[in-house]
């Protein structure tokens, strides 16, 4: 089989597996659909997906592409140690996003996907005092599901790490104070949906507050028994897949390149 252009360099398809090519091509959709809908549009932030076939070792993007641009051959390969697995030609690795990224991935094996970004709304709500107020239907999805970080500077000190990982403990999302929005998930679709909630959850919270009203606060036995709803729908096994399976193909027609 023929080489796969890097743009800077190229790796050899027939040296992949499957499984990697697989993973490498659902990751860079992952860039493309959150640069649609407008979480990043600069060359920082980070996606990481672990391989299912190498458990130590996982996928990110390098710094200096454009969400936009990422395809499943520029990401790059490293192993939870801290070894970088791939050419990196002319770019380089974000410090702050491959530290705690591995981290999470080396201390939660449960965990296959962490998703970070600055999209506005979350910088926000990560900027109040109070943080997420869930007050509607869909935001229920996050009751019971959000942490919290404090802001301690760049978070590319390596005994940060541990505290990220310890405040994240068995949520799917966290608010990192004056920082932006954290996801996880058993899959790349799960954090990305996990991201879209929150995000939509805070752009909806800002809307609110700009009205000027009294938020109308769902009572906490309420959100307790959606909770209880969520978990039932999520024993079906499409539950996420159904929806990220639509957001795949809204990339295809959008921009199949991703996959080169």
């Amino acid at each position: 089989m023929g080489a796969v252009s890097l743009g800077f360099s190229s790796i050899s398809r027939s040296s992949i597996t499957d499984a990697e090519w697989e993973t490498r091509c659902e990751l860079a959709a992952a860039f493309r659909i959150a640069h649609h809908l407008g979480w990043n549009d600069r060359v920082t932030n980070h996606i990481t997906a672990r391989l299912p076939d190498r458990p130590d070792h996982f996928l990110m993007n390098p710094r200096g592409l454009g969400w936009n641009e990422v395809t499943a051959s520029s990401l790059v390969k490293a192993d939870l140690d801290g070894n970088i697995l791939s050419d990196l030609g002319p770019f380089s690795i974000g410090p702050a996003g491959f530290n705690f990224h591995s981290a999470i991935l080396r201390d939660k094996p449960h965990l296959n996907c962490s998703l970070h970004v600055h999209a506005q709304a979350g910088v926000i709500i990560s900027a109040t005092q109070d943080g997420l107020i869930i007050v509607d239907q869909t935001g229920c999805h996050l009751h019971g599901e959000v942490a919290y970080h404090q802001f301690e500077g760049f978070a590319e000190e390596k005994d940060e790490a541990p505290r990220i990982v310890h405040d994240l403990a068995d949520k799917s999302t966290m608010i990192m104070w004056n920082h932006g929005l954290l996801s996880v998930g058993r899959t790349v679709g799960e954090a990305a949906l996990y991201m879209r909630r929150l995000v939509d959850a805070c752009d909806l919270q800002i809307r609110l507050m700009s009205t000027g009203s009294q938020i109308r606060r769902i009572p906490d036995d309420v959100l307790d028994f959606t909770r209880l709803q969520i978990q039932k729908k999520k024993q079906n096994p499409g539950y996420v897949k159904e929806e990220w399976n639509m957001y795949l193909r809204l990339v295809d027609r959008l921009d199949p390149s991703y996959r080169t």
